[in-house]
């Protein structure tokens, strides 16, 4: 487990990928990044562009970076107040089997609301973490390479959910995205929900 702090976007992809050819080389052992980032929003394969209201152009005039990137789904907004995390996992060394690994990402995000008093649940289609049918809190959006995992999860924690009015999350009309302040109606200590991610990671992936 790493823990970076604020880390620009690029800088994070490409200490993922490094990662990711040392896994492969078997030099490095699984790893998981935590981290939080400026305000970007991220473009998925799946990405269409009724996601992109005001388009890359609108994006980046509204101060924001727009990063192309190798996972799956569609456009997604990392920001301060969200936690983000990347685990660097090889599963043919656990078990090679992607959708067991994102119901188990998902069950660590699901446990660490659930530590905080907030209910998540899985919404039957989708990939993510939600509150309810129209409200969601957390997404997950993976890479894969020979079996080792890049990209991963963002949790909202304390966000600036204005921020997520720029774009279509996830190509989702209709969604809206919330946080755990907003949900408890309290201020969250991004450190605490870091420290309960942390120790369910070490759980799902011992």
């Amino acid at each position: 487990m790493r823990e970076l702090g604020r880390v620009p976007y690029a800088e994070a992809l490409a200490l993922q990928e490094e990662l990711r050819e040392s896994r492969l080389a078997g030099r490095v052992p699984d790893t998981v990044l935590l981290l939080e980032h400026p305000h970007v929003v991220t473009l998925g394969r799946s990405t269409r562009d009724t996601s992109l209201p005001s388009g890359e152009v609108g994006l980046r005039a509204a101060g924001f970076e727009v990063a192309r990137v190798s996972r799956g789904g569609d456009a997604t907004y990392h920001g301060p107040g969200q936690l983000v995390g990347y685990p660097i996992v090889d599963l043919s060394q656990r078990s090679p089997d992607v959708h067991l690994y994102l119901r188990l990402l998902e069950q660590v995000l699901i446990d660490t609301l659930s530590d905080f008093g907030i209910h998540g649940e899985r919404r039957e289609g989708y990939t993510g973490v939600w509150v309810d049918e129209q409200r969601k809190i957390a997404s997950i959006g993976i890479g894969l390479r020979r079996w080792v995992t890049l990209h991963g999860f963002a949790l909202n924690v304390a966000c600036d959910l204005s921020r997520f009015g720029a774009i279509v999350p996830c190509g989702l009309a209709g969604v809206e995205m919330v946080d755990m302040r907003g949900v408890l109606g309290r201020e969250v200590d991004l450190a605490s929900v870091r420290e309960r991610v942390t120790a369910h990671l070490r759980k799902a992936f011992p």
